[in-house]
């Protein structure tokens, strides 16, 4: 076709690429996806953040219809609509349970903090009275279940200061909160059937039904499910009565603990001294080993006394390898199955041995350890779970799940595995692939 030659093309010779163009170019590659990265974990981040904060709201609206909705599993639960109008007539949701959520001060404060809170002076003293008060009680409570009264009087202790402060907010509402706001539904919404039923059976009135702002429920704090399936009536009144009645509290906390196979006549651990050369590396998290095999290996109890001649223990280290150590027995179990963190656990066990006569820790905790704030313990996570370990929610809280994975990833690096998470190891991680 006329006017439609072939195009005339300029070729520019091109030169071979050498040394420092492959850097070069290497060099843009490696820093525009780092910049991409970070970019991406920015976004993650806000979008996480922004995600939870619009989880966390509910209108008033919104709640009102949650509430509908809520009837017809309620009615299928044994609930009678009188019950359910009782505890729900003009409520609102309360929007001040919403923030506090994921902020347990066993997963916030460094360990010695927390400890230091759980078995202090006060509530030691306090807890002398309160044992002299109720000491018959409580001798009879341990006689029928089996459970250490001292550990009893610690979960006492700890959960509400021995009834000093059980929670002022409305259970049912706390629980319809928090379902309706879609936080952990699933969970919240069971809780707070179980909560009508327990309404329903004339326990409590709906005004008295008080506790935590997650539903925790009177003076030793138990969640509606398990007032079901552990509240005991001990004063024989007719009511399993946790808010008012110390004689029911204390022996439905007896009464969980027995149930969660605590072993009578055995105490919870020993805190312990490891030898010098002591390795951690044969050593599995949660792993139970006869006491006389942890005397061979040389390990010692602070207190003098010889390592039982029965039993087995695990070993815990609850502020890495420089803190102190505490051979535990399944009894430590039973305690963390009313909160399954060790510091509480711990904080229980330690108090009921303060309350029981004996003395406090004997090794020094690492206060100048650098230890994590909630936006390194959050960074933690994601660094292990980049690297394919469960650590359950990414939380920014280093719970369990995250300790037993510091310790795995502590052995794959060639570190002593602790699992303590420090500041250290956020930036050793920070500096590996």
């Amino acid at each position: 076709m006329i006017g439609f030659g072939r195009p005339k093309v300029r070729v520019t010779p091109v030169r071979p690429l050498g040394r420092r163009d492959v850097f070069f170019s290497l060099g843009q590659v490696v820093r525009t996806f780092l910049l991409f990265s970070l970019f991406c974990a920015g976004w993650l981040i806000a979008a996480s953040a922004s995600a939870r904060a619009q989880e966390l709201t509910i209108s008033d609206l919104e709640f009102k219809g949650f509430v509908a909705g809520l009837w017809a599993d309620a009615r299928e639960a044994g609930v009678s609509r009188t019950t359910f109008e009782a505890a729900f007539t003009g409520m609102k949701p309360d929007p001040s349970v919403l923030p506090k959520a994921g902020k347990q001060a066993e997963f916030v404060k460094p360990i010695w903090s927390y400890l230091g809170d759980a078995v202090s002076k006060s509530r030691v003293e306090r807890g002398m009275a309160r044992n002299a008060e109720f000491g018959k009680t409580l001798a009879s409570i341990e006689a029928e279940y089996g459970v250490d009264r001292y550990v009893i009087l610690a979960v006492w202790g700890m959960e509400t200061n021995y009834g000093g402060f059980s929670g002022k907010l409305s259970t049912i509402r706390s629980l319809a909160t928090l379902a309706a706001a879609g936080h952990r539904t699933a969970f919240f919404r069971k809780e707070l059937i179980v909560a009508l039923q327990i309404l329903e059976e004339g326990h409590v009135a709906p005004r008295d039904m008080l506790g935590s702002w997650a539903g925790a429920m009177g003076q030793t704090q138990f969640m509606p499910s398990s007032f079901m399936t552990y509240a005991v009536d001990w004063d024989g009144d007719g009511h399993k009565n946790i808010w008012t009645s110390v004689p029911d509290a204390l022996a439905s906390t007896a009464n969980y603990l027995a149930q969660h196979n605590w072993i009578k006549g055995w105490t919870w651990g020993y805190e312990v001294a490891l030898p010098q050369h002591f390795s951690l590396r044969a050593h599995e998290p949660n792993e139970y080993k006869p006491f006389v095999q942890w005397a061979k290996a040389g390990v010692t109890r602070v207190d003098g006394e010889a390592m039982p001649a029965t039993g087995d223990g695990s070993l815990i280290l609850p502020a890495g390898r420089n803190g102190p150590a505490f051979l535990v027995t399944r009894n430590f179990a039973a305690i963390k199955s009313y909160n399954s963190s060790n510091a509480y656990a711990l904080g229980v066990a330690l108090l009921s041995d303060r309350l029981a006569g004996g003395a406090g820790v004997s090794a020094k905790w690492p206060v100048h350890e650098r230890v994590l704030d909630p936006t390194q313990s959050s960074e933690l996570q994601r660094q292990l779970a980049r690297r394919g370990y469960h650590i359950g929610d990414l939380d920014g809280k280093i719970g369990e799940k995250a300790q037993v994975a510091i310790r795995h990833y502590q052995r794959q690096a060639g570190l002593e595995p602790d699992g303590f998470a420090s500041v250290p190891l956020l930036e050793r991680m920070r500096k590996q692939p």
